[in-house]
């Protein structure tokens, strides 16, 4: 795991979000998580970054912004392509459900 300690180790905000959509984009759980700590380091050292390095990382985060927006995108389709595979396979259930008792009723007669 990559963890992020100071803004001099910190990769360039617009690349963890590019990495982040093209992790996400493959589905790659192991990166996601790794980059999630990552962004979670980075917000813990925000309270002790100097203003040279927050003056950095607030050029960073205009710079990524098209970034993020395409991110956010991203986020959106993967959460409604969840929904729709969670709502099929809910028809599914009850497809077979149904086909249960059908064939349960004709053993019966």
């Amino acid at each position: 795991m990559r963890a992020i300690g100071t803004l001099r180790e910190h990769p360039e905000l617009k690349a963890l979000v590019v990495e982040a959509s093209q992790a996400l984009a493959r589905l790659d759980p192991d990166r996601l998580e790794e980059l999630a700590f990552s962004c979670q380091a980075l917000n813990r050292s925000l309270t002790s970054m100097s203003g040279n390095g927050r003056e950095a990382l607030a050029r960073q985060s205009r710079e990524a912004a098209v970034d993020m927006a395409v991110f956010a995108r991203v986020l959106e389709a993967t959460q409604a392509n969840l929904s729709v595979m969670n709502r099929l396979r809910d028809l599914r259930a009850v497809r077979l459900e149904y086909a249960e008792r059908q064939t349960r009723q004709q053993v019966i007669r």
